[in-house]
């Protein structure tokens, strides 16, 4: 979709659907003031009468019948200005733009003079909403469904005042940018697991390096059994397909020290010996979702030029039962020379990140921040309105925290209190895979805490949150590419404010 910027009023801007935002309670704005009085009153007379309520995210669909020079007039419904925020904004837009599209329009104007924040963020956040609202995956649907496939092909943000217009565009490019690398995400997580293996991830990272002017190495088993990663290679011993260590640099300031990023990138799970129940097995594809969100988070980095120094480390594999399979009651010895007891085989999420956080201290990072479709307890715990997190410095926690809140990607802390490490004692390892129901979230991040040795780390567990069964204003039924949006804020407030408390 093309995004541009146009100065001018938007009555005057010729477009399929023009976008209008109202807040509840408040007196019009200039714009809707000055198309409220070409339409002869009629947004007065439709909210006094009740037949629109600027709720947040209510539309309400006029047709102007050429009193202004669009041929549709959304209404869009911002809530109380007092509680307003940029997410409510991505919220109103990404129900907005799909709602317009319905109605058969094909580009649609959006009044980008909205108060209570700057015009750069606006811009940013409409052309987000309106992107991320859009989506839809169609590769595997057939020509029988061509009619779905139509779809917006122009966004333009309208600045009342000209003075806003070079502001708007650098908002518009960074949404623009940050969306492409969130529908990417999107798109690798709704692939089958068949068309999503560690080998097609693997050349992904590769055109990103290629693209952006990375450095990227990916390791073969060879190589892996070679540096000891016992653990990454035990949950990958039952799958056809070889896994790789994907290792993805991005150098953007000198000699400082890197950031780095861990994604659990499991292409598929089955549960291997410890089998999946059948149902719901097939969502499993998402298991790679927090590869998804690193890899997305690096491209996005690389993109706006962050003065960074950023590592991403995906271990990829499928967890499939067979002959070779890893097995209960097996003890794997990981890249860190430590031993892990297999309990569970359908717990290697946090075997194959051992291996990928043992690698990330090689690096001597600033921090460590892993990103995991970890634990199903974890959707217990908090539902799908957070993530949870994890971690051993408070600084860092709390720089994710602000990047959840401003992104509307909320992050929510459990404890790693040292009794329960007592849960994940081993009779005959350094420690087990799996301790328990009791406490699962919180025992799977204090295993993952061994391997960060005095390093500054972060832990996000986004099972409950990397898919949605149901429709979201801005994440359509289906893979949400939760973490991208998230790790790219947390990255930018970085290189905004350095080494220094979050925040400052």
């Amino acid at each position: 979709m093309k995004t541009e910027i146009w100065a001018g009023k938007l009555e005057s801007k010729k477009t399929d659907a023009a976008v209008l935002f109202l807040f509840e309670g408040e007196k019009f704005g200039q714009a809707a003031g000055r198309i409220d009085a070409a339409l002869g009153g009629m947004i007065s007379r439709f909210m006094k009468r009740g037949d629109f309520k600027p709720r947040v995210g209510a539309v309400h669909l006029i047709y102007p019948e050429k009193r202004m020079a669009a041929e549709r007039l959304v209404l869009v419904g911002l809530g109380n200005k007092s509680e307003f925020t940029l997410n409510r904004l991505r919220l109103a837009v990404g129900k907005a733009a799909p709602f317009a599209r319905a109605t058969g329009a094909r580009n649609i104007a959006l009044d980008a003079d909205v108060p209570g924040f700057p015009a750069e963020d606006i811009a940013q956040a409409l052309t987000e909403g309106c992107m991320l609202g859009l989506y839809r995956f169609l590769k595997y649907k057939t020509n029988d469904e061509r009619d779905i496939r139509r779809d917006l092909r122009t966004l333009t943000l309208v600045a009342d005042k000209p003075a806003q217009v070079k502001l708007l565009r650098r908002g518009a490019t960074t949404g623009g940018v940050i969306a492409d690398s969130t529908i990417m995400a999107r798109d690798m997580v709704s692939h089958p697991g068949g068309d999503m293996t560690p080998t097609i991830v693997a050349a992904l990272a590769r055109d990103i390096a290629k693209r952006f002017r990375l450095k990227v190495q990916v390791l073969e088993r060879k190589q892996m059994e070679k540096l000891g990663m016992g653990a990454l290679l035990g949950v990958a011993a039952g799958s056809a397909q070889p896994p790789k260590f994907i290792i993805l640099e991005y150098r953007g300031n000198g000699k400082e020290p890197f950031i780095a990023l861990v994604g659990k990138t499991l292409t598929f799970d089955t549960g291997g010996i410890s089998l999946k129940p059948p149902d719901n097995m097939d969502k499993m594809k998402d298991d790679m979702a927090g590869g998804a969100a690193v890899l997305g988070a690096i491209r996005t980095a690389a993109a706006l030029k962050l003065p960074l120094n950023i590592v991403g480390l995906l271990p990829a594999t499928e967890n499939m039962p067979g002959g070779r399979a890893v097995k209960p009651g097996d003890v794997l010895r990981t890249l860190s020379g430590m031993t892990i007891e297999v309990i569970n085989t359908d717990a290697e999420g946090r075997l194959i990140l051992a291996d990928a956080l043992a690698y990330a201290c090689r690096y001597q990072p600033a921090v460590i921040v892993d990103i995991a479709t970890l634990t199903g307890a974890c959707r217990v715990a908090l539902g799908q309105e957070a993530s949870g997190m994890l971690g051993t410095n408070e600084e860092f926690k709390q720089r994710v925290r602000e990047a959840g809140e401003k992104t509307g990607e909320r992050v929510w802390e459990l404890p790693l209190w040292e009794g329960f490490y007592d849960l994940i004692k081993s009779d005959i390892a350094d420690m087990k895979n799996a301790g328990g129901r009791d406490g699962s979230v919180i025992t799977a991040a204090a295993l993952l805490s061994k391997f960060v040795q005095k390093y500054p780390w972060v832990h996000l567990d986004i099972a409950a949150t990397a898919w949605t069964e149901k429709d979201r204003p801005y994440t359509p039924k289906g893979a949400t590419g939760i973490g991208m949006r998230l790790l790219t804020q947390f990255l930018r407030d970085y290189a905004a404010t350095g080494n220094g408390p979050a925040g400052k």
